[in-house]
């Protein structure tokens, strides 16, 4: 399958990577790679794969093989907290925030695994509906806000690629909006994310590369500037 760049090495490669829950498989040899700076995207139906490719990666599935390999080092045999203390980070598809902490005990919760991570006022900068709700408790945030949070906890730790899970699922359209706007600006700050969607308007406008997902395996790749002309493409990928 074609690639973006073949000669810069990619951050993250992915080869042959299978995973189990519990007897069932769930991927049958998913093979991808990431180059630094890009957003690239897993997009495919409901039970594809998506999610647990993300969760694989960051070691969060116990029974998996093949090779996941960050930075030159392959990580496959690592627990999840070495692969996070290695600049990897994971936004949930369920978000993950404590219901009762505030907004801003939720946002230093996570250690820093790396210089560069951003501060609070910072995140507060990105965020503007965060620093109107930095003392709310995570109960009285809308999904909206619940998002923003998520992403902004991981954005503090340092970590240099993000693993990001349907961050615009159930979201109001002009909260996907910003969500994009966000994206595309972490891009611009030299960040490199994975982002699984199943809303392939909302990844076309983020995405450098888009990845198609079935039956647990990669089957296809578009490049950004064939996503308009690759419609029907898509569509037969990604109809129920």
């Amino acid at each position: 399958m074609p690639d973006a760049s073949p000669t810069v090495p990619p951050l993250l490669s992915v080869q042959r990577l299978c995973a189990w829950h519990g007897e069932s498989q769930a991927l049958h040899g998913m093979t991808f790679e990431v180059r630094k700076g890009e957003v690239v995207t897993l997009l495919g139906r409901n039970g594809a794969g998506k999610s647990t490719t993300l969760k694989s990666i960051m070691g969060l599935i116990q029974r998996r093989s093949g090779e996941v390999t960050f930075a030159g080092r392959n990580v496959i045999a690592l627990p999840p907290e070495a692969i996070g203390r290695l600049g990897i980070a994971f936004c949930p598809e369920e978000r993950g925030i404590y219901a009762s902490l505030t907004v801003e005990e939720n946002l230093m919760l996570p250690p820093k695994v790396a210089p560069g991570g951003m501060t609070v006022a910072e995140l507060y900068d990105l965020f503007p509906n965060l620093r109107e709700r930095r003392q709310s408790f995570g109960t009285r945030l809308s999904g909206g806000e619940q998002q923003m949070l998520a992403i902004g906890r991981i954005l503090r730790t340092g970590a240099t690629l993000l693993l990001l899970d349907e961050p615009t699922e159930g979201l109001a359209p002009v909260i996907v909006d910003k969500i994009g706007a966000v994206i595309q600006t972490l891009k611009a700050r030299g960040y490199t994310i994975l982002l699984v969607e199943q809303n392939a308007h909302f990844a076309a406008t983020v995405a450098d590369r888009h990845y198609i997902v079935e039956h647990g395996q990669v089957v296809d790749m578009i490049h950004q500037a064939e996503f308009s002309r690759s419609g029907d493409r898509i569509d037969a990928y990604l109809t129920v």
